[in-house]
C-alpha cells in the first residue's frame, strides 16, 4: 500500500478516452459542441510574456486564483482567495489527493504545462460538477489529440534557462494520430537552484527537480465511440520549501485512467463518457539539511485514491444538460517520528494522519435553457454522501473523547444563474448554496505544525458541515477594438472552519508556541471584484489590464488570513509579422487588512516591471520560436501577504527559451 512500485504494475498506463471525431462525424461533432453548458470559464494553456511557464506561473495570471508560497515550488491554490480545502482540484475530472500535511504537493504539482490542453477554472457552486465545494473547482484539462483520416506526427520541444536561480527546463511532446489509433506522450524535466532575491541576497533551501512524463493510447472501436488508456508519473526530489522548517526528500506520484466514451447521431442523449481511476502519491520530507533544528522529524505520507466519473450530455432543442456521477474512495496515511541530533535514539512516533479512509459518491446537473438568441438561463445542483473512518481512534480521543470512528455527511448544493446579451453588452446574476465536508486534517489531524502561526494543530471529527450562500454578477460591453468586463460575488459562510487555540495539551514541535484545534465560527463574509479590459490601440499594437480586490470578515468583524489586497496588471503587446514585444507591470497595494491572530502582518505595497522579445522563425514544416526576456526587470526586494513567513520573492531574473514544434 506505501510501496508505488506496486501500483505501478498493476495499472503502469491506466485509461482515459476521449472520442475524438473525423470528418465522416462533422454533424455529430456540431450537435456535441452545443451540448455543453455555458457559465464555464475556459482558459487555454498559452504563454504571453514567458514560454514554457509552470501550472502555477500560468495559473497566476488568473483573476480569481492568488498562491500561499511556501517556496519557489508547488505554490497551493486559493480559488476566490480561499484555501485549497474549499475548492475542487481534479485532473480530467479525476480526484487526486495530496500526501503532504503541509501542503507541500497540491495536485497543481502533478502535472505540466506541455501535457495539458487547457484549465477549466468554474466559480462557486457552478463548480459542484466535480464534487461538493465552496470556492469553485479547477479541472487540468489532459492532452487530446484527434484521430485523423491521413497518418500524421505532431510535437514540440521546449528548453531554456533562467539565470536567477540558473534553472534550466526541457519540455518535450510527440503526437500519432491516424483513423483508429492515437498516441499522446510528453515528457518534462526542470532544475533550479537557489534562487536570490532583490536584494541580490541567496534565498536557502529554495532549490528543486522534477521529472513529468504522461503517455495516451486511443483506439477507435467505431465511427462514434473509442477508448483511451492514460497515465501521468511526476517525481520530484531534492526541493527546498525557506519557509518551511523541512524540505522535501522525495514525492512521487502515479495517475492513472480507463475510460470508454459513446456519442449518438439521435435521439435527446448525446455523449456518455465513463472513466475508471486509480493514483497513488508517496511523499516524504526531510529536514536533515536543517542543521538549526535541534529536534529532527521523519515525516512520510501516503495517499491511495480510486475512483469513476461517468457522465451523460443530453440536448433537446433550445435544453442541454450534462449529468455526472463522482465516486472515489481515498486513504491518507502521515506518520510523524520524532529524533534527537542522534538518530538512532527515537523519541515520539505518532500518525498526524492516522489512517483516514473517505468515501464519496455525488450526482450532479448542470441545465442550460436557451430562451432565446441573448438570454439563457443555467441551473443545477448536486447531491453527495462523504463518509470518514479512522483506523487509530486514539489519536482523536486524547481530545475528543469517545467520538465516533465513522462519520457520514449529507452535502447538498444547487445553483442558478441568468445571462443576457443586449447589442455590445452582456449581464449575468446568479445565486448558489452549497455544502463542504471538512477535510482530512481538519478533521482527523493530530499535531500538525503551522509554520505560519507556530502552533500545532489538532484536528476535530464533531465539525458541522461549512454551509455557502453565495451570489454574483457580471456586467461586460464590447467593440471590435474594446473589451471590458466587471465581475463580482459574495460569499456567506456558516460555520467557518478556522483553527482556534486551545486550553489544553502542550506543544509537541519544540517551534510551536501553543497547540490549536479546528473549530467553526459561527460565520465569515468574503466579498471578490474584478475588473478586467483590453483595447486595440493600434492594428498592432494591444493593451490589456486587470484590477483585483478582496475583503473578508468573521462574525466578530475580524480580518481572515490570506485575503488578496487591491492588486493590478497591465500589458501591452506589439506583434508585426514574426516579431513580437511585451511589456507589463503588476503590484499589490499595501496589505493593511491582514490578521495577526492568524500569524499575519502588514505587507507594503510593490511594483514589478516584465519585458521580453520573441521572434518565430517557420522552417518548411516546423517553427521556431525564440525569446529573452525578463521578470522582474529593475530587481525590486519585496515580499506579499501571500508568501509564507514574508520569504521575499524573486530578484531580477533573466532568461532564454527556444521552442520548435511541427
Amino acid at each position: 500500500m506505501k510501496r508505488i512500485s506496486i501500483s505501478l504494475i498493476v495499472l503502469c498506463i491506466g485509461i482515459n478516452v476521449n472520442a475524438q471525431q473525423t470528418d465522416v462525424q462533422k454533424d455529430t461533432v456540431e450537435k456535441i459542441e452545443e451540448v455543453r453548458v455555458k457559465g464555464f470559464i475556459k482558459r487555454k494553456i498559452q504563454t504571453d510574456l514567458k514560454m514554457a511557464v509552470s501550472v502555477d506561473e500560468y495559473l497566476a495570471s488568473s483573476d480569481n486564483i492568488s498562491f500561499i508560497k511556501r517556496g519557489a515550488y508547488a505554490w497551493e491554490p486559493l480559488l476566490n482567495n480561499m484555501s485549497s480545502e474549499r475548492s475542487t482540484i481534479t485532473i480530467d475530472g479525476m480526484h487526486v489527493f495530496g500526501a503532504c500535511t503541509d501542503k507541500m504537493d497540491p495536485i497543481t504539482s502533478y502535472v505540466e504545462s506541455n501535457n495539458l490542453s487547457s484549465i477549466d477554472v468554474t466559480s462557486g457552486q457552478e463548480g459542484s460538477m466535480h464534487g461538493a465545494t465552496v470556492a469553485g473547482s479547477i479541472d487540468l484539462k489532459r492532452k487530446s489529440t484527434s484521430f485523423s483520416e491521413q497518418k500524421t506526427w505532431s510535437g514540440a520541444y521546449q528548453t531554456g534557462f533562467e539565470f536567477n536561480n540558473k534553472q534550466y527546463f526541457n519540455l518535450g511532446n510527440l503526437s500519432y494520430s491516424s483513423n483508429r489509433f492515437v498516441a499522446d506522450g510528453s515528457i518534462a524535466l526542470r532544475k533550479a537552484g537557489n534562487y536570490y532575491d532583490g536584494h541580490d541576497h541567496e534565498v536557502n533551501h529554495s532549490q528543486y527537480n522534477k521529472l513529468n512524463a504522461s503517455l495516451g493510447l486511443a483506439y477507435k472501436t467505431n465511427e462514434l465511440s473509442s477508448i483511451k488508456i492514460d497515465a501521468i508519473f511526476d517525481r520530484a526530489k531534492d526541493v527546498g520549501y525557506p519557509a518551511l522548517p523541512m524540505d522535501l526528500w522525495l514525492s512521487r506520484a502515479i495517475i492513472t485512467s480507463a475510460a470508454y466514451k459513446q456519442m449518438f447521431e439521435k435521439g435527446i442523449v448525446k455523449v456518455w463518457d465513463t472513466k475508471l481511476y486509480f493514483n497513488a502519491i508517496e511523499h516524504y520530507m526531510d529536514d536533515t539539511k536543517r542543521p538549526e533544528n535541534l529536534v529532527h522529524m521523519d515525516m512520510p505520507g501516503w495517499s491511495n485514491t480510486y475512483g469513476l466519473v461517468s457522465k451523460v450530455n443530453l440536448k433537446n432543442n433550445r435544453f442541454s444538460s450534462e449529468i455526472q456521477l463522482n465516486a472515489y474512495e481515498n486513504l491518507s496515511i502521515a506518520e510523524m517520528t520524532m529524533y534527537p541530533q542522534d538518530r538512532s535514539k527515537k523519541t515520539m512516533f505518532a500518525y498526524s494522519w492516522p489512517w483516514v479512509t473517505t468515501r464519496f459518491a455525488g450526482v450532479s446537473i448542470n441545465n442550460s435553457w436557451e430562451f432565446n438568441d441573448f438570454s439563457h438561463l443555467n441551473f443545477g445542483g448536486t447531491l453527495s454522501w462523504n463518509y470518514n473512518k479512522v483506523k487509530y481512534t486514539e489519536f482523536n480521543w486524547i481530545f475528543h473523547p469517545g467520538t465516533p470512528q465513522e462519520k457520514n455527511r449529507v452535502l447538498p448544493g444547487l445553483h442558478a444563474s441568468y445571462h443576457l446579451s443586449l447589442n455590445q453588452f452582456e449581464f449575468s446574476v446568479g445565486t448558489g448554496y452549497g455544502h463542504r465536508a471538512p477535510s482530512v486534517s481538519e478533521g482527523y489531524g493530530y499535531y500538525i505544525y503551522n509554520s505560519f502561526d507556530r502552533y500545532d494543530y489538532i484536528g476535530n471529527p464533531d465539525l458541522k458541515n461549512e454551509i455557502s450562500y453565495e451570489g454574483n454578477a457580471s456586467a461586460g460591453y464590447k467593440t471590435e477594438k474594446l473589451a471590458i468586463e466587471a465581475k463580482v460575488n459574495y460569499f456567506y459562510i456558516k460555520d467557518y472552519i478556522v483553527g482556534k487555540i486551545l486550553s489544553l495539551g502542550s506543544p509537541m514541535n519544540y517551534q510551536s508556541v501553543g497547540v490549536k484545534g479546528y473549530t467553526s465560527l459561527d460565520h465569515a463574509k468574503l466579498f471578490n471584484f474584478a475588473l478586467n479590459a483590453n483595447y486595440d490601440i493600434l492594428e498592432h499594437l494591444h493593451w490589456k489590464g486587470t484590477l483585483t480586490y478582496a475583503k473578508s470578515q468573521d462574525h466578530k468583524g475580524g480580518n481572515l488570513p490570506f485575503i488578496r489586497p487591491l492588486s493590478y496588471m497591465t500589458s501591452v503587446h506589439y506583434m508585426h509579422q514574426n516579431f513580437g514585444i511585451r511589456a507589463s507591470l503588476n503590484g499589490d497595494l499595501e496589505h493593511k487588512d491582514y490578521s495577526p491572530e492568524y500569524g499575519e502582518d502588514q505587507t507594503p505595497a510593490y511594483t514589478v516591471f516584465n519585458a521580453s522579445v520573441d521572434y518565430s522563425m517557420p522552417f518548411r514544416q516546423y517553427k521556431a520560436s525564440v525569446q529573452i526576456g525578463a521578470e522582474n526587470l529593475f530587481n525590486k526586494y519585496y515580499s506579499t501577504y501571500a508568501d509564507w513567513g514574508n520569504i521575499p520573492r524573486m530578484g531580477r531574473n533573466m532568461f532564454v527559451a527556444l521552442k520548435i514544434s511541427f
